[in-house]
């Protein structure tokens, strides 16, 4: 019977991605744009970037030039008069401060009558940066946020003080231009202006939060650093269209109507799930110990994004985290349990894979491998200890980015 979870778990994976892939609402997105005259650039920033402006340049009425500038092997072929680059993601580098550049050059000397058409997805944060410090202290600063368990909101309120395209400079660089956006979410609650650090929506993040934040997480910062933070970022952006599109509401939606298709009562617990990602797993466990005797198949979904601290140097991701911590609590389970988190970007954290797997079964296996998951988490080292139970879960890049989502199957 654990054979059989795996087997619903991949098909659950690939149904749930399938639904939230961007092209179709790309495409709605686009039904109402209009370009009577003037020249169409088209710049797309992200993981899904390829595939959204592979999407959108199939119904513009031209497109005079573009760029999209994704995460490294993320670019699926050739978009006819698109440049197409690959960079650093999660941390920036030169790649994306040499494509943000040239982006930044495609939009200049644009006038009134000309239309930016701006595709925004998540990972943009790293991909689509031109820093107004050094290259390796923004770099420098992009580790100590993410090592610090700080959450997305709290990291991009910091860095958008620091670029010459977040918190809405890339809409300034585009005026007179107007700007067409259609922004895929990747963070709870949709909140547009920290969407990839919001290059082209009004900030409303405050300089007095930056500097608390910086204080909280005892960020090393230079001098010019903090001078930039008290610098406030535009509140009034007039030249802009914003159209959001996808969200990991649909991604646990989609989640539960592909369990349901396998014959499992589907309960969504939340699509705002925000926490430490092992103790996202220690609660998903406990789940599956209230409901383990059900004598039914039920399968319970948790969406959103968790965070980890660093606290090793090993390799794994947040998914994989969460799913390794869950394997201690179903372990002693005699039950058909398995539970399962992955992003729908197909990566996560620095590594190949897109999350982690564990059923009842996964204990015993690292036990028997010598293999402390307490040692193993201290050592932030999940993708080492998953690799051992064939507990990780590779999908390859998959054209979308809408947060993860993490799931419970129990069988009888």
């Amino acid at each position: 019977m654990i054979e059989n979870l795996r087997k619903d778990v991949d098909f659950i994976i690939k149904k749930s991605i399938q639904a939230v892939l961007p092209d179709e609402a790309v495409i709605k997105a686009l039904r109402n744009f209009s370009c009577e005259k003037g020249k169409i650039i088209l710049v797309a920033a992200g993981k899904a970037a390829w595939q959204m402006a592979a999407a959108a340049s199939s119904v513009l009425p031209h497109v005079d030039d573009g760029i999209v500038i994704t995460k490294y092997g993320h670019i699926k072929g050739d978009i006819e008069g698109i440049e197409c680059y690959e960079a650093g993601h999660p941390v920036p580098d030169e790649n994306s401060f040499a494509a943000t550049k040239k982006a930044l050059e495609k939009v200049s000397d644009l006038s009134e009558n000309d239309t930016v058409v701006f595709l925004l997805s998540g990972g943009g944060s790293a991909l689509f940066e031109l820093p107004l410090i050094p290259g390796e202290e923004l770099q420098d600063i992009t580790r100590q946020l993410l090592s610090s368990g700080a959450d997305i909101t709290s990291i991009n309120t910091i860095r958008k003080r620091l670029s010459q395209v977040k918190g809405g400079r890339f809409a300034i660089a585009c005026a007179p231009a107007r700007v067409f956006s259609i922004v895929l979410s990747d963070i709870i609650g949709d909140p547009l202006d920290m969407i990839a650090s919001g290059p082209a929506y009004p900030d409303n993040s405050t300089c007095d939060e930056a500097n608390a934040i910086a204080l909280k997480y005892g960020l090393v910062l230079s001098e010019d650093a903090r001078k930039l933070l008290g610098i406030e970022t535009p509140k009034v952006l007039k030249n802009v269209e914003t159209h959001i599109t996808g969200s990991v509401r649909e991604l646990c939606k989609a989640a539960a109507e592909s369990c349901r298709e396998l014959g499992y009562e589907s309960i969504i617990l939340t699509d705002e799930l925000c926490c430490e990602a092992r103790e996202a797993g220690s609660f998903l466990a406990s789940i599956a110990k209230t409901n383990a005797r059900v004598g039914k198949k039920i399968a319970f979904i948790a969406g959103g994004e968790t965070v980890v601290h660093l606290t090793g140097s090993g390799k794994g991701g947040r998914n994989q985290e969460l799913a390794l911590a869950a394997a201690e609590g179903i372990g002693a389970l005699d039950a058909n349990i398995a539970i399962f988190s992955v992003g729908s970007d197909g990566t996560d954290g620095p590594t190949d894979a897109a999350g982690g797997y564990v059923d009842t079964d996964t204990l015993t296996e690292l036990m028997d491998k010598g293999i402390n998951i307490d040692v193993i988490l201290a050592n932030n080292d999940a993708y080492n200890a998953l690799k051992e139970t064939g507990g990780l879960i590779f999908t390859g890049a998959t054209g979308t980015n809408v947060n993860d989502v993490a799931v419970v199957l129990i069988r009888d």
